[in-house]
């Protein structure tokens, strides 16, 4: 039987040119606090269990120290005096995020209820305070040499694709959200009806890695991805191709087609370099990010560090230049990323440029980041800047 078990505080405070927001005021300032309770356990040989608690709350900061939070779980209840957005103030939330059983025999496993996934166009995101995740079944065969087969039904989502409370879906998506969960982290059918997922990853050309998944939206629409990496000594280089066919909803509607190259260079304990640029159609509906969230992050090359849904939109041409490595035992990474959107028949262009310096470093069972972004929005009528300090607190017991 195994628990792991975390607290973590997070906090922003950003400072823009608009003259608004400066950092340490409360206007630019996020926080939450949240405590996951994790367990699992062996049932019988070859069959397992899992069941993950979390508790999220904002500690009453929303009416003092700052005026956002780093999730969309919280639900608004009426508070006198004045609070939280002129007279709220925002409910705690605690919720069942993972609970299955998984059994493993003939190099097969099937695990079924909620849990993590990780597919290129639905995937649980960690970036935030809190984790999406799904109830699904699920069965990965390795019979297969340097193969490994997956088939999927997914059910139900707790993304804020899918947040009925709000009157969120995958073709309808609220821009005011800042996270990326349901209202309560409520589980809610995903996309309509549910999704099929099938997907193949194979490495039998060494080094060599080569995939390709399969998705069915069923009365909404069909996705593919395609993806192949390379490692030659040190040498990185990667390809990805996505589509997604929405006209299962209108017949009017454009496929949302994306192409990806990356090519970096890996010198082993000592630093990575990464260059990617990605084209995402200008004609498309609905843009290539996670199909469970939509506002939050892709599986492209390109994916900028905390502006999620820029290089994934409708129209976006992008490029990034990273470099990683750890001095002194502590991992550093910095990161330019710029999209450049223009989406035919609109007047909504926009350029978004980010700049992102993080360190990462443990103490013990004290996980610690600290991340300063800087981010530019220029579109035909704004143009302004934002910075953002960032710490993440992680205590592992």
């Amino acid at each position: 039987m195994d628990a792991d078990n975390t607290t973590d505080l997070t906090n922003d405070l950003s400072q823009s040119t608009d003259g608004k927001t400066s950092f340490f005021d409360a206007d630019g300032a996020y926080g939450d606090l949240a405590v996951n309770l994790e367990l699992t356990t062996d049932l019988t040989k070859g069959v397992s269990a899992g069941v993950k608690g979390t508790f999220i709350t904002t500690l009453g900061l929303e009416s003092n120290l700052v005026s956002n939070t780093w999730s969309n779980v919280h639900g608004v209840t009426g508070n006198t005096p004045a609070g939280f957005s002129g007279g709220y103030q925002l409910d705690d939330a605690m919720y069942i995020g993972e609970l299955w059983v998984a059994g493993s025999a003939f190099d097969t496993t099937l695990k079924v209820g909620r849990q993590a996934l990780d597919t290129p166009l639905a995937f649980t995101e960690t970036w935030g305070i809190d984790e999406n995740t799904f109830e699904a079944a699920v069965v990965i065969n390795q019979s297969i040499p340097d193969t490994t087969l997956v088939g999927a039904w997914v059910g139900k989502s707790n993304g804020s694709a899918d947040d009925v409370t709000t009157n969120v879906t995958i073709n309808a998506i609220d821009a005011a959200q800042a996270g990326y969960m349901a209202q309560g982290g409520k589980f809610n059918t995903f996309a309509q009806d549910g999704v099929y997922v099938a997907g193949l990853v194979n490495n039998s050309i060494k080094p060599l890695t080569v995939s390709a998944w399969y998705y069915s939206l069923q009365q909404m629409a069909e996705a593919y991805w395609l993806q192949a990496d390379v490692n030659i000594g040190g040498i990185l280089a990667g390809a990805q191709y996505a589509q997604i066919d929405t006209t299962k909803l209108t017949d009017t509607n454009k496929d949302d087609e994306a192409f990806a190259v990356m090519l970096g260079y890996e010198a082993k304990d000592v630093a990575t370099v990464k260059v990617a640029y990605s084209s995402v159609d200008e004609e498309g509906t609905i843009g290539l990010g996670n199909v469970a969230t939509t506002t939050g992050q892709s599986k492209l090359y390109t994916e900028m560090w905390w502006t999620y849904g820029a290089v994934s939109a409708t129209g976006a041409d992008s490029y990034s230049i990273t470099a990683e490595g750890t001095v002194a035992g502590i991992d550093l990474l910095a990161g330019y990323y710029f999209a450049d959107i223009d989406v035919t028949g609109t007047a909504n262009d926009s350029e978004v440029t980010e700049i992102a310096l993080t360190a990462t470093k443990s103490f013990g069972p004290l996980d610690t980041t600290l991340a300063i972004i800087m981010d530019n929005e220029e579109t035909a009528t704004t143009d302004y800047d934002t910075n953002h300090l960032q710490v993440y607190l992680t205590y592992n017991f």
